[in-house]
């Protein structure tokens, strides 16, 4: 399963600083003015996950291979984005590719380091980005209203409901709203939104780059960002991007003492990434055996039968069913020979909805 979160905010905020931290590389180039990364950057990251780790002194395998999502690192944005300022046409149709948006904003105070806007408000730096999405999304829902009026005048019901949606969308669009404040009361009307592409409709993350010193406590400018977050449901996670760059390839030791000069207990990052897997309504479950020992991604609510389907679309096609346990019972047993004579290696048919952390063999016929 392929997901992409995106990262955005106006120039200088830090975003190719922590692409770079996030994929432990110097892939995005790094500098103090405006439109330094022109086309977008993307990663492979990790999601990190003890409990793969775990397995794996129970279940030692040949390779390990962990649960991992797409990072985009795409042009600062500026006011008049919608209308084709600075990189806005390219950075509008990056971030329409990806799944969920990653809003970097600036919550330090650096002389040093300009700010488009001359001063730092990260209140006012995500208006500015939100209300560029916006102003685009208008075009995009006004032509599909228009395609839905006409579609209306046959006198179906379910084509007038949709025309009734469309109307909700875009009367929140035009009061500055963004397509995700809109209330989801069927399926269908999820469905319709999807259809559309709305730019404003993803699902956000904000991440409130910060000075060295804020890193372990935040500042007023996290706390003001976390009362919005709040209101309208989108998560925060405080980072500070020169710290997680300079971690790059510490590992034991070392890393530890840096964590703890810090103040902090893990890389910003590893919540970071975390905190994304959880905004695109992801979890995990496991296969574990000789040969490997994985981390397979789905989203919340698939049925065994979905989840089988991920390693490959044989295995949901011809699926029998799925022998499963948990963790805990490895941890009691140490075995998979010992769940199994425990009676504690259950069988589940086509209607079980898998649970983040099921480890699981799966039985198939094609």
């Amino acid at each position: 399963m392929s997901l992409s979160v995106g990262i955005v905010g106006l120039p200088n905020v830090g975003k190719s600083t922590l692409f770079n931290a996030l994929t432990a590389s110097s892939a995005a180039e790094s500098a103090n003015y405006p439109f330094c990364t022109i086309d977008p950057n993307v990663g492979v990251v990790t999601v990190p996950d003890v409990r793969l780790s775990e397995i794996t002194t129970y279940i030692p395998p040949q390779k390990v291979i962990p649960a991992v999502v797409d990072i985009v690192d795409i042009a600062g944005l500026v006011k008049g984005a919608s209308k084709g300022e600075g990189l806005g046409n390219k950075f509008l149709a990056t971030i329409r590719e990806t799944d969920a948006i990653l809003m970097m904003v600036r919550c330090f105070d650096d002389p040093n380091v300009v700010h488009v806007d001359g001063s730092v408000d990260p209140l006012r730096d995500i208006e500015v980005i939100e209300l560029e999405l916006i102003f685009a999304d208008m075009e995009t829902a006004e032509k599909r209203l228009k395609r839905a009026q006409s579609a209306a005048k046959t006198g179906k019901s379910d084509v007038k409901q949709e025309l009734a949606f469309v109307e909700r969308i875009c009367a929140a669009l035009a009061e500055g709203q963004a397509a995700r404040s809109v209330a989801l009361g069927t399926e269908e009307e999820a469905r319709w939104l999807k259809s559309m592409h709305l730019l404003s409709a993803k699902p956000v993350l904000y991440a409130c780059n910060v000075a060295e010193e804020d890193v372990a406590e935040g500042n007023a400018y996290v706390d003001r960002v976390r009362v919005k977050a709040e209101a309208e449901g989108s998560g925060v996670v405080t980072v500070c991007a020169k710290i997680e760059e300079e971690l790059i390839g510490v590992e034991g030791e070392d890393l530890a003492e840096l964590l703890a000069a810090y103040g902090m207990k893990e890389p910003a990052l590893n919540a970071l990434v975390r905190a994304c897997y959880r905004l695109l309504g992801l979890q995990s479950y496991f296969t574990a055996g000789e040969k490997e020992v994985r981390a397979w991604t789905i989203k919340v609510g698939d049925t065994a039968p979905q989840a089988a389907g991920v390693i490959h679309t044989d295995f949901e096609r011809g699926f029998i069913r799925a022998n499963v346990y948990t963790l805990n019972d490895l941890r009691a047993h140490k075995s998979e020979v010992a769940i199994r004579a425990a009676g504690k290696m259950r069988s589940e048919g086509k209607a079980y909805v898998m649970q983040d952390g099921d480890i699981v063999h799966f039985l198939f016929n094609v």
